[in-house]
């Protein structure tokens, strides 16, 4: 398909609209719309929270009259479905408008091209996949939970140079800097959930929540996820007394130490155990987060189950924030995975982007699947 340069403009302002979405959507895709009639923007729109108007809607609403014989540039194909607000089909319909150009295909099995076969029975030309790449980047565990029925899996790690998280005590703040640190509430406020395990829950006590950073995040809180072995977890700990919902996955529902953590509210889920281990599965608890509406899933925890989860080719991200110190050999390593008897077994990654935050450097990565 052959888009003009100015199809690629007009959706490229419908990217930036969407991307004003980033940290309150969710579980909902982020969308933008821009209508456009002889050349000149004639109305915007973006999908700004879940149960509001959808980005097509606004558009249209700020169009008025204007839109009769426009073209709409959507980042994502219209839904043709009721939910909370009606389909953005029949707006679009009803409007008058004269072309639909989208970027990225709903998988949606409610949409997956009924969107655009509505379009096209109504008379209306219909284009998709313009600026896809870039209009696909805007929802990747949108993607990912409908698709492969799992979320996008990103996992945060800092590091020293010499690949090292914590001092041989246990020590290990702070490796990286305020404005590393500062940083990460970013991947925190755009994620639907964010995942530690049990070991780093007892270590750290983090409270797994987004500090004020100036985001718009639209007073949502990501669900906050433990995973949990056979050793005890304190009811004080932090994450369980803060406000939201929090989820524990074992794989022994009669442990005397859940008892306390239920009756703080802390639903506790269980799941077949991971091989011979006392983890539970993370494939269990991924397709049951998925179940539960979360699209984007940010790890933070420590080496082992950071292991797990690259070994088990579970990460979709990486995000290394990378201190330029050394912390010597007998410090705890970024990753506990199997030793490896050939290079053709190593994890390999393709560099996504690369920049300095305060001091550190700050990597992101994805793994190179065949």
């Amino acid at each position: 398909m052959s888009f003009s340069a100015a199809d690629h403009a007009f959706m490229s302002r419908a990217v930036q609209l969407a991307a004003r979405g980033l940290y309150s959507t969710d579980p909902n895709p982020r969308v933008g719309c821009v209508l456009v009639r002889r050349g000149e923007v004639v109305g915007e729109g973006w999908h700004e929270r879940a149960g509001d108007l959808h980005a097509e809607p606004r558009a249209l609403r700020a169009a008025g009259e204007r839109a009769k014989g426009a073209t709409a540039y959507v980042t994502l194909e219209p839904c043709a479905h009721f939910g909370r607000t009606s389909p953005c089909t029949h707006a679009l319909i009803e409007a008058g408008v004269a072309r639909v150009i989208f970027g990225s295909a709903d998988p949606d099995p409610r949409v997956n091209g009924a969107g655009a076969a509505a379009l096209s029975a109504a008379g209306i030309e219909v284009l998709g996949g313009c600026l896809k790449a870039q209009c696909d980047e805007l929802n990747p565990g949108f993607f990912s939970r409908l698709i492969r029925g799992i979320p996008f899996v990103r996992l945060k790690l800092a590091a020293s140079l010499d690949g090292r998280t914590a001092l041989h005590n246990g020590e290990s703040r702070w490796i990286t800097s305020e404005a590393a640190r500062n940083d990460v509430q970013r991947l925190r406020a755009r994620s639907s959930a964010i995942l530690a395990g049990g070991g780093t829950v007892r270590t750290d006590d983090p409270r797994l929540t987004v500090r004020d950073s100036g985001l718009p995040m639209a007073g949502r809180i990501p669900l906050r996820v433990v995973i949990a072995g056979t050793q005890p977890l304190r009811p004080d700990a932090r994450l369980f007394s803060e406000a939201g919902s929090s989820l524990l996955f074992t794989t022994d529902p009669t442990q005397t130490w859940l008892e306390p953590i239920r009756h703080l509210g802390v639903e506790v889920i269980t799941v077949e155990r991971e091989g011979g281990l006392n983890r539970p599965s993370l494939g269990e608890v991924l397709r049951e987060l998925a179940h539960r509406g979360v699209n984007e899933l940010l790890v933070e925890c420590g080496p082992e189950l950071a292991g797990a989860f690259l070994n088990a080719d579970l990460v979709d991200e990486l995000v290394l924030y990378q201190a330029l110190t050394l912390l010597g050999p007998d410090a705890s390593p970024l990753a506990t995975l199997p030793r490896l008897e050939s290079l053709e077994r190593r994890l390999n990654f393709k560099l996504l982007d690369s920049r300095q935050v305060g001091t550190d450097l700050r990597l992101t990565l994805a793994p190179r699947r065949a």
